[in-house]
């Protein structure tokens, strides 16, 4: 009884006029974790994005909720300069790694494909292989078939310039992008982690500005991590955030960047394969909200993104994950670069980085700022030159979910005028 008691009486303290209660020490004030990289970071963005760290993150006692506050960033040329699916299928294309389709019937790779497309590829790549067995494109055989794909994949194009793909829905999916992990059947999730890593390590590898030969032509063959987006990842988690990736490229790609900057494979949202029974990938794809697996209709692209991180992210079921939730189950910060990424930042409830690549709807919203949670960075490595025309936000900025374009909208459907580019 005695222990019992000790600790409240300590509490107590004798005065010329009696007992009176003196309060405990007061614990120790923990600063918030820094954005310590200066150098690359636009105007006050680096004071902005610090603002969010000390509002926000754990350091702050009275920060509402006992939840962590959620980040969510976009990977390609967000947190690393260059695509990290576009280095994964030109590793595939020079390794021999992508498989003749069932039946030869390249139609079966993507609902999407237009007939000229199958007939394109068919032709290019039809005798060099049997079905389901890998196609030799990193041969001179197989060099036509490897341009091929490779038209199609980077351009949505044939080689003769004939439409690649039709009939999407340009809010929720985006066919060529969909079609790299389409590709990949065949494989398990560990065989194509091993894929990305070994092209991870040749881009690393790579100096700056370096290419590689895909086919009969080159392409980009280097990828950097931005310094400043890794310590800004590294500041949030240090400050209580629950950091996570939202990216229109395989999940199992994604996955083997992310643990480079110290984010888990189950802190990754990408494109995500339906399997066979035994883990090998299907040419069919995860779905999510009101959209079935093997639907292949809804990835992380524009409303897809918003669809999967509130499935993922906030548990968010059926076709509810479509729509915007309320703020309190929302990311309060998001960043990305590309109109792909829209939704995601717009759902955000703190602050929006933008990192500039001169795409039209983004930048519209980004420029316009009418909530004044938008900030706007230049590409940390090789950024863009001003765009010396201003963005046609009150015509076409906006792209509907048939194609058609037109004015770009705020919340209250007024329309967001053109907007210069300042920030480059």
């Amino acid at each position: 009884m005695q222990r019992k008691w000790a600790a409240p009486l300590a509490l107590l303290a004798v005065t010329g006029s009696g007992l009176v209660l003196t309060p405990p020490a007061q614990a120790a004030h923990t600063p918030c974790a820094r954005v310590t990289i200066g150098s690359g970071w636009y105007g006050d963005n680096q004071a902005r994005l610090q603002q969010l760290i000390d509002r926000h993150g754990n350091c702050n006692p009275h920060r509402p909720g006992r939840t962590k506050p959620v980040a969510v960033f976009d990977w390609d040329n967000t947190v690393v300069k260059n695509d990290v699916g576009d280095a994964t299928m030109f590793w595939l294309l020079r390794s021999g790694r992508i498989r003749q389709p069932a039946a030869g019937d390249w139609s079966t790779t993507s609902r999407f494909l237009t007939p000229a497309a199958t007939e394109a590829l068919a032709g290019a790549c039809g005798t060099l292989a049997r079905p389901g067995t890998p196609l030799p494109t990193g041969t001179p055989a197989g060099a036509a078939c490897a341009d091929e794909i490779n038209a199609v994949y980077g351009t949505a194009a044939t080689r003769t310039g004939a439409a690649a793909f039709a009939g999407w829905d340009r809010r929720t999916t985006e066919p060529s992008y969909a079609w790299l992990p389409q590709l990949m059947q065949g494989w398990t999730a560990r065989e194509v982690r091993g894929f990305a890593a070994a092209a991870r390590t040749e881009n690393l590898a790579a100096p700056v500005g370096a290419t590689q030969r895909v086919g009969s032509g080159t392409a980009t063959g280097w990828v950097r991590y931005y310094d400043q987006q890794k310590d800004l990842v590294k500041g949030l988690q240090k400050a209580g955030f629950d950091v996570w990736i939202s990216s229109a490229s395989p999940q199992p790609v994604v996955e083997v960047w992310a643990q480079g900057i110290g984010i888990k494979a189950d802190h990754v949202i990408g494109i995500r394969n339906t399997t066979t029974h035994d883990g090998k990938f299907t040419p069919h794809l995860q779905g999510c909200g009101s959209v079935r697996d093997g639907a292949d209709t809804m990835i992380t692209y524009i409303d897809g993104k918003r669809c999967w991180i509130n499935k993922e992210i906030f548990g968010v079921r059926g076709a509810a994950a479509e729509k915007v939730q309320p703020a309190a189950r929302r990311q309060v910060f998001a960043a990305g670069d590309s109109d792909t990424d829209i939704s995601f930042l717009r759902d955000a409830t703190a602050l929006r980085l933008v990192v500039n690549r001169n795409k039209n709807e983004l930048m519209c919203r980004a420029y316009d700022n009418s909530d004044g949670r938008w900030i706007v960075n230049p590409m940390f490595i090789e950024p863009k030159k001003q765009k010396t025309d201003p963005y046609p936000c009150a015509t076409s900025g906006y792209v509907d979910h048939d194609g058609t374009e037109g004015p770009v909208l705020r919340g209250d459907r007024s329309v967001v005028p053109d907007q210069t580019d300042s920030v480059y």
